[in-house]
């Protein structure tokens, strides 16, 4: 009985562990990473994605200024994103960079160096990142359904600063904005919601 009962719980979680490694559908991939969007831009919006195997590529081709990223299939969970297209040679560095093996503070420094030389272009006005997420119990990859999702909103404005702009350093209480990285290419407003029940 101890016996059965153990290969059935090994065997649950050989699935699971399964299931999360596998690339779903194009149609599932954009179903889920334009759930970051709001809603007025789902069905225009460009969508990349993944492969069978595991390349990221061009999923749907869009006609509005939406860029979507579908969720990376070696993570745990959910977590796509969508962003103005005026920042996309910003976020294609940031993949760049990541993909040569660059730690998250060498990327920072060298898309600095970049945008202050005029070799990484940056947005001349705000433009806005949305990111969705969902733990591993609340999202499935084989349907694309998501249960209790956590939107946040992060508002590009390079250059900005607390002063410029009168917001704090730091959340003083949930969902408040605040300015992250200021005086940098990478100033911007983080919106943090409270996670839903």
């Amino acid at each position: 009985m101890k016996k059965s009962i153990l290969l059935s719980l090994l065997s649950g979680l050989f699935l699971q562990v399964s299931a999360q490694n596998q690339i779903p559908p194009a149609d599932i991939q954009i179903k889920t990473a334009v759930l970051a969007a709001p809603a007025d831009k789902r069905a225009e919006a460009t969508v990349y994605g993944y492969n069978a195997q595991k390349e990221f590529v061009l999923l749907r081709k869009g006609t509005n200024e939406m860029i979507c990223l579908a969720d990376d299939p070696n993570q745990a969970g959910l977590s796509v994103s969508c962003y103005h297209k005026d920042l996309n040679p910003f976020m294609e560095r940031g993949r760049q960079l990541r993909k040569s093996g660059k730690t998250a503070q060498e990327i920072f420094d060298m898309r600095e160096q970049e945008a202050k030389a005029g070799k990484l272009s940056m947005p001349k006005q705000p433009a806005t990142l949305f990111v969705y997420t969902a733990s591993a119990d609340n999202y499935s990859a084989a349907t694309g359904e998501v249960k209790a999702g956590n939107l946040r909103y992060v508002v590009y404005i390079p250059y900005a600063t607390a002063e410029s702009t009168g917001l704090p350093l730091k959340a003083e209480v949930p969902g408040m904005p605040w300015i992250m990285h200021p005086g940098t290419h990478g100033a911007h407003i983080m919106i943090t919601p409270p996670k839903a029940n």
